[in-house]
Protein backbone atom coordinates (compact mmCIF):
# COMPACT_ATOMS: atom_id res chain seq x y z
CA UNK A 1 0.00 0.00 0.00
CA UNK A 2 3.08 2.66 -1.29
CA UNK A 3 0.54 5.11 -2.77
CA UNK A 4 -0.34 8.47 -0.36
CA UNK A 5 -3.50 8.63 -2.07
CA UNK A 6 -7.09 6.88 -1.20
CA UNK A 7 -9.68 7.07 -4.05
CA UNK A 8 -13.01 7.07 -2.33
CA UNK A 9 -15.32 5.41 -4.75
CA UNK A 10 -18.62 6.84 -3.97
CA UNK A 11 -20.08 5.78 -6.64
CA UNK A 12 -24.04 4.20 -6.53
CA UNK A 13 -23.82 1.04 -8.15
CA UNK A 14 -20.95 -1.57 -9.83
CA UNK A 15 -21.63 -0.17 -13.16
CA UNK A 16 -20.09 3.38 -11.72
CA UNK A 17 -17.00 1.65 -10.14
CA UNK A 18 -16.15 -0.73 -13.40
CA UNK A 19 -16.36 2.22 -15.60
CA UNK A 20 -13.98 4.47 -13.48
CA UNK A 21 -11.47 1.32 -12.48
CA UNK A 22 -11.23 0.58 -16.54
CA UNK A 23 -9.44 4.19 -16.61
CA UNK A 24 -6.68 2.71 -14.40
CA UNK A 25 -6.48 -0.10 -15.53
CA UNK A 26 -2.59 -0.19 -15.90
CA UNK A 27 -2.22 0.92 -12.36
CA UNK A 28 -2.85 -0.62 -8.63
CA UNK A 29 -4.87 1.99 -6.54
CA UNK A 30 -5.81 1.90 -3.07
CA UNK A 31 -9.44 2.41 -2.83
CA UNK A 32 -12.00 3.53 -0.21
CA UNK A 33 -14.98 0.97 -0.48
CA UNK A 34 -18.41 3.13 1.93
CA UNK A 35 -22.02 2.48 2.98
CA UNK A 36 -22.87 3.64 0.03
CA UNK A 37 -21.34 1.19 -2.41
CA UNK A 38 -21.46 -1.91 -0.21
CA UNK A 39 -25.16 -1.18 1.14
CA UNK A 40 -26.14 -1.41 -2.56
CA UNK A 41 -23.40 -4.18 -3.99
CA UNK A 42 -22.68 -6.07 -0.89
CA UNK A 43 -19.60 -8.69 -0.47
CA UNK A 44 -19.52 -9.08 -4.44
CA UNK A 45 -18.29 -5.75 -5.11
CA UNK A 46 -15.27 -6.20 -2.92
CA UNK A 47 -14.41 -9.60 -4.90
CA UNK A 48 -14.74 -7.04 -7.83
CA UNK A 49 -12.47 -4.91 -6.88
CA UNK A 50 -9.91 -7.23 -5.63
CA UNK A 51 -9.94 -9.02 -8.56
CA UNK A 52 -8.42 -6.20 -9.77
CA UNK A 53 -5.42 -6.04 -7.95
CA UNK A 54 -6.53 -2.76 -5.92
CA UNK A 55 -5.89 -2.43 -1.98
CA UNK A 56 -9.56 -2.17 -0.13
CA UNK A 57 -9.96 0.29 2.52
CA UNK A 58 -13.57 -0.72 3.50
CA UNK A 59 -15.54 2.49 5.33
CA UNK A 60 -17.83 1.30 7.50
CA UNK A 61 -17.50 2.67 10.99
CA UNK A 62 -18.62 0.35 12.82
CA UNK A 63 -20.18 1.79 16.06
CA UNK A 64 -22.27 -0.83 18.47
CA UNK A 65 -21.85 -2.76 21.34
CA UNK A 66 -18.62 -5.03 21.99
CA UNK A 67 -20.46 -8.66 20.75
CA UNK A 68 -21.90 -7.39 17.90
CA UNK A 69 -18.83 -5.30 16.07
CA UNK A 70 -16.68 -8.12 17.25
CA UNK A 71 -19.33 -10.57 15.11
CA UNK A 72 -19.34 -8.34 12.47
CA UNK A 73 -15.56 -7.96 11.73
CA UNK A 74 -15.23 -11.66 12.08
CA UNK A 75 -17.34 -11.11 8.73
CA UNK A 76 -15.70 -8.38 7.22
CA UNK A 77 -12.03 -10.46 7.59
CA UNK A 78 -12.92 -13.16 5.40
CA UNK A 79 -13.64 -10.19 2.47
CA UNK A 80 -10.13 -9.79 2.41
CA UNK A 81 -10.10 -6.09 2.24
CA UNK A 82 -6.78 -4.08 3.90
CA UNK A 83 -8.15 -1.65 5.99
CA UNK A 84 -11.34 -1.47 7.95
CA UNK A 85 -12.71 1.23 10.74
CA UNK A 86 -14.73 1.45 13.93
CA UNK A 87 -15.92 4.86 15.81
CA UNK A 88 -13.37 5.30 18.61
CA UNK A 89 -16.63 6.91 20.77
CA UNK A 90 -17.73 3.55 20.63
CA UNK A 91 -15.19 3.02 23.63
CA UNK A 92 -12.11 0.84 24.22
CA UNK A 93 -13.70 -2.93 24.82
CA UNK A 94 -15.58 -1.98 21.84
CA UNK A 95 -12.32 -1.44 20.09
CA UNK A 96 -10.56 -4.32 21.49
CA UNK A 97 -13.69 -6.43 20.64
CA UNK A 98 -12.69 -5.50 17.30
CA UNK A 99 -10.15 -7.15 17.09
CA UNK A 100 -10.77 -9.81 18.58
CA UNK A 101 -13.92 -10.51 15.35
CA UNK A 102 -10.64 -9.83 13.04
CA UNK A 103 -8.37 -11.91 14.26
CA UNK A 104 -10.97 -14.85 14.77
CA UNK A 105 -11.90 -14.30 11.27
CA UNK A 106 -8.27 -14.29 9.32
CA UNK A 107 -7.65 -17.39 7.61
CA UNK A 108 -4.74 -19.09 8.69
CA UNK A 109 -1.78 -17.13 6.72
CA UNK A 110 -2.93 -14.44 6.11
CA UNK A 111 -2.86 -10.77 7.93
CA UNK A 112 -5.56 -9.45 9.25
CA UNK A 113 -7.10 -6.00 7.87
CA UNK A 114 -5.43 -2.95 9.50
CA UNK A 115 -8.04 -1.33 11.87
CA UNK A 116 -8.46 2.58 12.67
CA UNK A 117 -10.96 4.25 14.77
CA UNK A 118 -13.14 7.36 13.58
CA UNK A 119 -12.02 10.35 15.79
CA UNK A 120 -14.48 13.25 14.87
CA UNK A 121 -16.02 13.61 11.65
CA UNK A 122 -14.37 16.24 9.38
CA UNK A 123 -17.69 17.55 8.79
CA UNK A 124 -17.72 18.30 12.29
CA UNK A 125 -16.61 21.97 13.59
CA UNK A 126 -15.45 22.85 16.87
CA UNK A 127 -18.67 24.56 17.80
CA UNK A 128 -21.02 21.24 16.12
CA UNK A 129 -18.56 19.06 18.98
CA UNK A 130 -19.18 21.39 21.32
CA UNK A 131 -23.24 22.03 21.26
CA UNK A 132 -24.45 18.32 19.76
CA UNK A 133 -22.43 16.49 21.54
CA UNK A 134 -21.67 17.83 24.47
CA UNK A 135 -17.82 17.82 24.89
CA UNK A 136 -16.51 20.83 26.46
CA UNK A 137 -12.77 20.28 25.40
CA UNK A 138 -11.46 21.97 22.09
CA UNK A 139 -11.66 19.94 18.90
CA UNK A 140 -7.90 19.11 19.13
CA UNK A 141 -8.03 17.74 22.23
CA UNK A 142 -11.04 15.50 21.27
CA UNK A 143 -9.05 14.08 18.72
CA UNK A 144 -6.10 13.59 20.60
CA UNK A 145 -8.16 11.73 23.56
CA UNK A 146 -9.81 9.47 21.23
CA UNK A 147 -6.51 8.21 19.30
CA UNK A 148 -4.67 7.82 22.52
CA UNK A 149 -7.85 5.34 23.53
CA UNK A 150 -7.45 3.86 20.24
CA UNK A 151 -3.73 3.27 20.66
CA UNK A 152 -4.07 1.60 24.21
CA UNK A 153 -6.98 -0.55 22.57
CA UNK A 154 -4.89 -1.88 20.51
CA UNK A 155 -5.81 -0.23 17.11
CA UNK A 156 -3.30 0.50 14.17
CA UNK A 157 -4.07 3.80 13.58
CA UNK A 158 -6.87 6.95 13.62
CA UNK A 159 -9.10 8.76 11.01
CA UNK A 160 -8.55 12.32 11.24
CA UNK A 161 -7.95 15.48 9.89
CA UNK A 162 -4.80 17.00 8.42
CA UNK A 163 -4.87 19.19 11.08
CA UNK A 164 -4.64 16.87 14.12
CA UNK A 165 -2.35 14.78 12.34
CA UNK A 166 0.90 16.43 13.49
CA UNK A 167 0.33 16.47 17.07
CA UNK A 168 -0.87 12.60 16.84
CA UNK A 169 2.63 11.77 15.58
CA UNK A 170 4.43 13.70 18.03
CA UNK A 171 2.32 12.34 21.01
CA UNK A 172 1.94 8.99 19.72
CA UNK A 173 4.39 7.72 16.98
CA UNK A 174 5.07 8.06 13.36
CA UNK A 175 4.18 3.91 13.36
CA UNK A 176 0.71 4.98 14.19
CA UNK A 177 -1.60 5.51 11.07
CA UNK A 178 -3.28 8.75 10.06
CA UNK A 179 -5.77 8.25 8.02
CA UNK A 180 -6.64 11.23 6.48
CA UNK A 181 -10.44 12.78 4.64
CA UNK A 182 -10.87 16.59 3.23
CA UNK A 183 -7.83 16.63 1.31
CA UNK A 184 -8.35 19.06 -1.66
CA UNK A 185 -6.75 21.21 -4.17
CA UNK A 186 -6.10 24.80 -3.61
CA UNK A 187 -8.95 25.64 -6.54
CA UNK A 188 -11.11 22.54 -5.19
CA UNK A 189 -14.74 23.41 -3.85
CA UNK A 190 -14.95 22.50 -0.08
CA UNK A 191 -18.19 20.58 -0.42
CA UNK A 192 -19.53 19.35 2.65
CA UNK A 193 -16.05 19.26 4.74
CA UNK A 194 -15.32 21.48 7.52
CA UNK A 195 -11.62 20.65 8.38
CA UNK A 196 -10.03 20.32 4.86
CA UNK A 197 -6.30 20.45 3.81
CA UNK A 198 -3.88 20.27 1.15
CA UNK A 199 -1.67 17.31 -0.09
CA UNK A 200 1.12 19.25 0.23
CA UNK A 201 0.23 20.41 4.08
CA UNK A 202 -0.81 16.45 4.51
CA UNK A 203 2.38 15.08 3.73
CA UNK A 204 4.01 18.13 6.45
CA UNK A 205 1.82 17.14 9.16
CA UNK A 206 3.41 13.41 8.17
CA UNK A 207 -0.13 12.06 7.18
CA UNK A 208 0.30 8.26 6.41
CA UNK A 209 -2.88 8.25 3.38
CA UNK A 210 -5.03 11.25 2.58
CA UNK A 211 -8.63 10.29 1.23
CA UNK A 212 -9.39 11.69 -1.96
CA UNK A 213 -13.22 11.33 -3.29
CA UNK A 214 -14.75 13.78 -6.02
CA UNK A 215 -11.86 15.81 -6.50
CA UNK A 216 -11.01 12.84 -8.65
CA UNK A 217 -13.73 10.97 -9.10
CA UNK A 218 -16.33 14.14 -10.76
CA UNK A 219 -13.28 14.95 -12.60
CA UNK A 220 -13.19 15.60 -16.13
CA UNK A 221 -9.87 13.43 -16.11
CA UNK A 222 -9.50 11.38 -13.35
CA UNK A 223 -6.13 10.55 -14.07
CA UNK A 224 -4.94 13.43 -14.08
CA UNK A 225 -6.41 14.81 -11.19
CA UNK A 226 -4.99 11.54 -9.64
CA UNK A 227 -1.34 12.64 -10.58
CA UNK A 228 -1.93 16.17 -9.68
CA UNK A 229 -2.69 14.73 -5.67
CA UNK A 230 0.20 12.48 -6.16
CA UNK A 231 2.68 15.57 -7.48
CA UNK A 232 1.22 17.72 -5.16
CA UNK A 233 2.14 15.44 -1.85
CA UNK A 234 5.61 14.98 -3.58
CA UNK A 235 5.77 19.12 -4.04
CA UNK A 236 6.22 19.58 -7.39
CA UNK A 237 2.91 20.42 -8.43
CA UNK A 238 3.63 23.31 -11.19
Amino acid sequence: MQTPVIIALDFPSKKEVSEFLTLFNKEKLFVKVGMELFYQEGPAIIDEIKDKGHHIFLDLKLHDIPNTVKSAMKGLSKLGVDLVNVHAAGGQEMMQAALEGLDAGTTAGSSRPLCIAVTQLTSTSEEQMKQEQLISVSLQESVLHYATLSKKSGLDGVVCSSHEAALIRERIGGEFLTVTPGIRLKDDAVGDQKRVATPDFARAAGVSYMVVGRSITKSNDPIQSYQKFIKAWEGVLD
